[in-house]
């Protein structure tokens, strides 16, 4: 069984990995990060939530940014634009 905590350095590995596996322009949930890093994924959502606006990655909903810390309900997080920094601009 997996860990049910996750420090942020394996929540942005696991992020990171996810966008680049699906390249720009694709999407992914985060939920797809957290059930990699724990059996009992649902509680990691929030700091995966947390991690991901400080990456590289943009956070939407039906194709609106976001900001994924403060959002509720269902986000999909993509890779940035190039010379971009996430969702905090």
């Amino acid at each position: 069984m997996r860990r049910m905590s996750a420090s942020d350095n394996d929540i942005a590995a696991a992020l990171m990995t996810l966008a680049k596996a699906r390249g720009p322009g694709k999407s992914f949930c985060p939920s797809e990060a957290a059930r990699r890093l724990s059996d009992e994924w649902r509680p990691l959502l929030p700091h995966i939530r947390r991690v991901a606006k400080d990456l590289p990655l943009i956070a939407t909903r039906r194709g609106a940014q976001i900001d994924p810390d403060t959002a509720h309900g269902p986000i999909r997080l993509s890779l940035a634009p190039q010379g971009r920094r996430g969702s905090r601009g």
